[in-house]
Formats: C-alpha cells, sequence, structure tokens
C-alpha cells in the first residue's frame, strides 16, 4: 500500500506542476521615454486594455496601446504616483492592481502584480 499512496501523490504533485505552469505573473516595465509627465509600460503578457489612477485621483486614465504590449499615457501635467493600474484580461475580466507603479519609478524598472495570468 505504500508505494500505492507514494504512487499518487507523485501524480498529484506532477498535475500540480503542470498546471501551475500555464501560468505566469503580469509584470509592467517602465519602458524608454517615461519621465515626470509621461509614463510607458510594457506587459510581459497581452492585455487589452490599461488604465492608471494617480494618487488621489478620483477617475482611471485610460493609456494608448502605441505597439505590441506597450501602453503609454502622455500628460502635461507632472504625473503623481504611485499608481494603480486596472488592466482588462483577454477572455478574463478587469483587475486591478493598487499602488504596483512607486512615484519615484525608473525607467527600466520590472514591477510585479502578483496576478497569475494565463
Amino acid at each position: 500500500m505504500a508505494s500505492l499512496s507514494s504512487f499518487l501523490l507523485a501524480a498529484a504533485v506532477a498535475a500540480l506542476l503542470v498546471i501551475g505552469s500555464y501560468a505566469t505573473e503580469l509584470t509592467f516595465k517602465v519602458g524608454q521615454g517615461s519621465s515626470t509627465t509621461s509614463l510607458n509600460l510594457i506587459t510581459n503578457v497581452a492585455i487589452s486594455e490599461v488604465e492608471v489612477k494617480e494618487k488621489g485621483a478620483g477617475d482611471w486614465t485610460g493609456l494608448k496601446e502605441s505597439s505590441a504590449n506597450t501602453w503609454t499615457l502622455k500628460t502635461g501635467a507632472k504625473l503623481k504616483g504611485p499608481f494603480s493600474v486596472r488592466f482588462l484580461v483577454k477572455n478574463g475580466g478587469y483587475r486591478v492592481v493598487d499602488d504596483v507603479i512607486p512615484e519615484a519609478f525608473k525607467v527600466g524598472s520590472v514591477y510585479k502584480s502578483g496576478i497569475q495570468l494565463k
């Protein structure tokens, strides 16, 4: 019986590894051209829409997709972080990550969302 139990346990662990391997954590990389009045975000997976909410703002501001997985916000005013991000997952609904991009973001920095996408 011990060998059957060991086999079932190994099969269950293998199944969990296979299921978990299909998910990727969404990240936001701050791209070239980002400044105090502009924010370029590059995602590591395809998503349909991206909006940000600046610190203290009541509304979300949509970013424009400028190339594949690259989202841009340009304003005439200084941006106020930290930034929360709301995005639409293809065939999966909206998700929100609060305060994921800090006010003192740096070009090239990658920020993890904590959200696994398939």
